[in-house]
């Protein structure tokens, strides 16, 4: 199973909106095959490992296969896994998790009718870890929301003036290409936009696939010739109107909260409709703020650079509500802490 999840993870960059699965299959004690699932409608997993095995020269009948997520069971761009397990006359099937996409679910009842005996929980933790986004668009209705902050050790991301390149090194840049490339979308706000010009795309990892990029623009103000708005693969969200100087092509949406601002919680629930799995975030301290005070930022990414500033100087969240106490703070639960050459990662998720 430990190498069935080293499988999956090829298909990290790739595999959206679809999970990424991994599978190994074992015949005599030895292993006759393996695949992994690599792009959307092109074979999962388990089919990639049975025409490996078949390539090889083995017969998988009999055999055990070991597979990060539980076979799916309904035809879509694929054919039924369940089904390609049962025709190969597959013994026993062990599966790391259930599926908890409600449409694709009912693969371990159906194997077992079929006279195949099938094992789940191994290593569980592990591939749920591997397609958190996937696991949170099926049971949430929203992407998992992972914002990246690059800060100097004392907590800030820019001088006053708004200055910022580079606050961190080389190799925690090129990192945080790697986080932009295994998700679904990057999204960022106007201010970072009209400070900065980002071009929010993946440069430093090699990827077939570019995130969607998505900009919070409440008045639309971000200029028709913003370098995130290069090509189609961008949309914009505000509160009210179209910038009438937009290029046709772009997408735009509109979805106000009560209050006359981006309502962020919609918006989440909206991307994930279109597929989106993982919501990268690289934003200023404003839209940072109101995503963690709406309790919509799953997990920090913080790189922390070898270096203080000092105020004034710009913060990681702004809160237009202060705390009145110190029981409101907001909790965090330690995942990893990684020196890069002269800073430091930091991965931690917000508790519930």
């Amino acid at each position: 199973m430990a190498r069935a999840l080293t499988l999956a993870e090829r298909g990290l960059y790739t595999t959206t909106p679809n999970p990424r699965v991994g599978c190994v299959i074992v015949k005599n004690g030895n292993v006759i095959g393996e695949g992994w699932h690599a792009v959307a409608g092109e074979a999962h997993a388990e089919v990639a490992a049975l025409a490996d095995a078949r390539a090889r020269g083995h017969d998988p009948h009999g055999a055990t296969l070991y597979v990060t997520l539980e076979p799916c069971a309904r035809q879509g761009r694929t054919p039924a896994c369940a089904d390609a397990v049962i025709d190969a006359g597959i013994a026993r099937v062990i599966a790391a998790m259930r599926d908890p996409n409600p449409a694709q679910g009912g693969g371990a009842e159906r194997l077992q009718r079929a006279g195949v005996r099938i094992d789940m929980g191994l290593l569980d933790v592990e591939a749920s870890a591997q397609n958190v986004g996937f696991v949170s668009r099926m049971t949430r209705g929203r992407p998992w929301v992972r914002t990246k902050i690059a800060a100097s050790l004392d907590g800030r991301t820019a001088l006053a003036s708004g200055e910022s390149r580079w606050i961190t090194g080389a190799p925690a840049r090129a990192d945080g290409h790697a986080w932009r490339a295994r998700a679904c979308a990057v999204m960022t706000g106007v201010g970072t936009v009209l400070h900065d010009d980002p071009q929010l795309t993946v440069r430093d990892v090699a990827t077939t696939r570019q995130p969607l990029r998505v900009v919070i623009d409440r008045h639309a103000d971000t200029p028709a010739n913003a370098r995130v708005l290069a090509d189609a693969n961008a949309l914009v969200v505000t509160a009210g109107s179209r910038n009438a100087q937009w290029p046709a092509t772009l997408e735009w949406l509109a979805l106000a909260d009560d209050k006359g601002r981006v309502d962020l919680e919609a918006l989440l629930r909206t991307l994930a409709r279109r597929g989106i799995n993982e919501l990268h975030v690289e934003a200023g301290a404003k839209l940072n703020g109101a995503l963690l005070r709406a309790g919509l930022i799953d997990e920090l990414l913080i790189y922390f650079a070898g270096a203080l500033i000092g105020d004034p100087a710009r913060g990681l969240f702004e809160f237009t509500t202060p705390l009145a106490s110190l029981g409101q703070r907001i909790n965090l639960e330690w995942s990893s802490i990684e020196r890069l050459d002269g800073d430091l990662r930091i991965v931690a998720r917000v508790k519930a």
